[in-house]
């Protein structure tokens, strides 16, 4: 008498006898979260969702005393040649630019004043500032529409150069390129990833639909996320990136796991059992190993809620409703399409009817390549652990000087035309640079901060063009200063600057002055960077410990094992330690720039290595899942633990490699994505699958498992089942009976 059969048998069997409704009902699926997420629109994250620290305590009181500075566009006027020409700011042609510009920019509805033409302080520029209205609904038509006047201007006056820049043109020009490049990764990826299936399963059709299934679960995920910004704001798409990124990964991999394990079935039966049988087999062991996979993925992404961060928000729930996704396709329409079209999806060996399961494993060639590699490990497991651990010491060593900076205006690439124009306008108006925003609300604001900008202008960490600004409320209890500074934004003089600012010269001054219960705040991209980091310095050992006692609970719920559960959250440790190491060594120095294509900012991007932490844990603790439960099945058929331990590496060998693959080319893909951050994501993610890949699998899992023998399964170790003759799967309650003589056939 068999048991319930588990859920991913009944639905895999449900969608194997019924396949045209689970097909429809997929498309029908993805119609709808796509047409729901262009119904209700994205929901663009306020000023308000970015506020952090004390900056955003800054940027609060600025907003609530409507001192909040307006969006200001700089039109700079500069002679074309590489050197500057000083007389350029006083020639009749700039100035005749400049009346141009004034004249055009006024007529615009999204321009609220024009400042006079400004020179620079050595003659070589000339500078219109435009004030915008500031609405971030229509901030992207604002700008282009002032582009469309600037381009004009510059047509008209050819012999100068006239280029547009500013916080909303940049922002603007660096999501564009970002989605261009976006595309390119696709066209990169897609096809490479499509060579890759078609090399594992040498059919066209088999190779098609894990990449149709990846890219059905981007669609709907991305249709889902206009529903689910509505809760948690995007941030000005950076999640788009990482779902397409997510999205290939787990929906290529559940897919190529479920595909290449009915494949199996069959050819263990010589092609006797019938698709549907092998696709409820499948079902029963790579369907399991699906769902808890996915779990792991999700619970790990949803650490990053933790962080209280809108973009960390956003990029959760766009990579968690992507494998959700990834996962129900995987459990549902994979399975109709397998039966439906049957023998086009068979390996050769099963369309000729010969049994390869017979005669040892279907990926026999691999699996006995596998085998002698494992041999030594598993001769000499104690060495061969230390030898692992050492190589990730090494690896993982330099993340003790990893340097943490914030992405601004100098980091972004220059070959956005506003990034290169703000390059050209600090370097000849300094005092356009990052600046400081003192911010003081109390009984004496304007009289403290005036205080404050004379003791200021003997400090040679500040610039000293022109008078600071000092604007104030209405009601006159708050008042804001500018203070620019000479230098970028995550240079050490800059952090000194704000360092000296908060803790000697505010309290010397408008300490004293300001009046009892006086509100003193600093804000600025200085200021906001530093708060930024700091905030995620003190919020990831929560993620971290999160996501490590969620990754054992997962472990442990899968396989009812102490032992496996600890070695994989130390396993998932030591990927993301190395690749930190390693992240640190590439952007911290010089000698990568030429051949991944960046100029090192000398530190890593501060949301950097927490993605690379939440993405890496639950992909690593998705192969261990997969790797494992095939260690399992052996041992509940009576093999030995440490033969077991051979017979599910070296099984799974062939489909796990694969899958290491080609998430590596989704994440060198990345790489052609003209931004730091993007790079670093992909360069971590990819060397920590390499690392799993070679490192992890090939030698410390398996030597760990060695040196732990049966004593890796405690508390519960599998119940041996009978042995037929040749590799038999774990079969589920009720699977047996799909291998009946009446089910065999075709």
């Amino acid at each position: 008498m068999t048991g319930r059969r588990p859920s991913t048998v009944r639905i895999a069997r449900w969608c194997a006898v019924h396949p045209w409704r689970a097909v429809v009902g997929w498309l029908v699926f993805i119609a709808l979260c796509v047409g729901a997420g262009a119904a209700v629109g994205t929901n663009k994250g306020t000023f308000e969702d970015f506020w952090v620290g004390e900056a955003g305590r800054a940027e609060q009181l600025a907003s609530e005393s409507g001192l909040t500075p307006a969006p200001v566009e700089q039109i700079l006027i500069t002679g074309k040649g590489t050197a500057p020409d000083t007389g350029t700011a006083g020639s009749a042609g700039a100035r005749s630019a400049a009346q141009d510009i004034a004249v055009r920019m006024r007529k615009l509805p999204a321009v609220v004043s024009v400042a006079g033409p400004r020179p620079a302080r050595d003659g070589s520029a000339l500078m219109v500032a435009v004030t915008l209205r500031g609405d971030k609904e229509t901030a992207k038509e604002d700008v282009d529409a002032l582009l469309v006047q600037t381009a004009e201007v510059q047509r008209a006056h050819d012999g100068l150069r006239i280029e547009e820049t500013g916080s909303a043109s940049i922002s603007v020009g660096v999501n564009d390129k970002q989605g261009k490049d976006l595309q390119r990764t696709e066209a990169i990826s897609l096809p490479v990833t499509f060579v890759i299936l078609f090399v594992v399963f040498g059919a066209v059709l088999a190779a098609g639909i894990p990449v149709l299934l990846a890219l059905s679960a981007f669609a709907g995920a991305v249709g889902l996320y206009g529903l689910a910004s509505w809760v948690t704001p995007d941030a000005g798409g950076a999640a788009l990136s990482v779902i397409f990124m997510i999205g290939m990964a787990v929906g290529v991999d559940y897919s190529l796991f479920y595909l290449k394990r009915a494949r199996e079935e069959r050819e263990r039966s010589g092609g006797t059992i019938s698709h549907a049988a092998a696709v409820e087999l499948a079902a029963a062991t790579s369907g399991r190993a699906v769902v808890d996979s996915g779990i792991a993925v999700v619970l790990a992404l949803g650490g990053l809620y933790l962080m209280d961060d809108v973009i960390f928000s956003s990029i959760a729930s766009g990579a968690i409703l992507v494998t959700l996704v990834a996962v129900a396709g995987s459990l549902t329409v994979l399975p109709a399409l397998l039966t439906k079209l049957g023998r086009r999806l068979d390996s050769r060996s099963a369309r000729r009817g010969t049994a390869a399961g017979r005669r040892g494993s279907p990926d026999d060639g691999g699996s006995r390549m596998w085998t002698a590699m494992l041999r030594p490990v598993m001769r000499r497991p104690l060495a061969t652990l230390l030898i692992g651990t050492a190589v990730t010491a090494a690896l993982a060593l330099p993340v003790l000087g990893m340097k943490l900076g914030t992405e601004g205006k100098e980091t972004f690439p220059d070959s956005v035309a506003a990034v290169a124009a703000y390059d050209r306008l600090v370097e000849a108006y300094p005092s356009e640079g990052p600046t400081h925003l003192v911010v003081v609300r109390g009984p004496e604001p304007t009289a403290a901060l005036r205080q404050l900008a004379e003791r200021v202008e003997s400090e040679p960490l500040f610039a000293h063009e022109g008078e600071p600004r000092l604007t104030t409320s209405d009601d006159g209890r708050t008042a804001l200063l500018r203070l620019p500074v000479p230098y970028a934004q995550n240079s050490a003089e800059a952090t000194r600057s704000l360092e000296l600012l908060r803790t000697e010269l505010i309290p010397a001054t408008v300490g004293k002055t300001a009046g009892p219960g006086a509100e003193t705040a600093v804000s600025g991209e200085i200021a906001g960077g530093v708060d930024y980091a700091e905030h995620q310095s003190g919020q990831l050992p929560w993620v971290i410990l999160f996501v490590s006692l969620t990754t054992l609970g997962i472990m442990f719920a899968a396989f009812r094992s102490v032992a496996l559960a600890v070695l994989g959250v130390l396993l998932n440790l030591a990927a993301v330690m190395v690749s930190w190491g390693v992240l640190t060594l590439v952007f911290q120095g010089t000698w990568a720039d030429g051949p991944l294509g960046f100029e090192s900012l000398g530190f890593v991007g501060s949301r950097t290595p927490l993605l690379v932490f939440a993405i890496l844990v639950g992909l690593s603790t998705d192969y261990q899942i997969f790797v494992v439960s095939r260690i399992r099945e052996a041992v509940r058929r009576g093999v030995p633990t440490r033969q077991a331990v051979v017979e599910g590496i070296a099984g799974s060998a062939g489909v796990v490699t694969s899958a290491a693959v080609i998430m590596v080319s989704v994440f060198a893909s990345f790489l052609f994505i003209d931004r730091v951050e993007m790079k670093q994501i992909a360069v971590g993610l990819t060397v920590a699958v390499l690392f799993d890949a070679v490192v992890l699998r090939a030698l410390m899992l398996p030597s760990a498992l060695a040196l732990l023998g049966d004593r890796c399964w405690w508390p519960d170790r599998p119940a041996p089942k009978a042995v037929t003759d040749g590799p038999q799967p774990e079969r589920p309650g009720g699977a047996e009976r799909e291998v009946s003589a009446a089910e065999r056939g075709h």
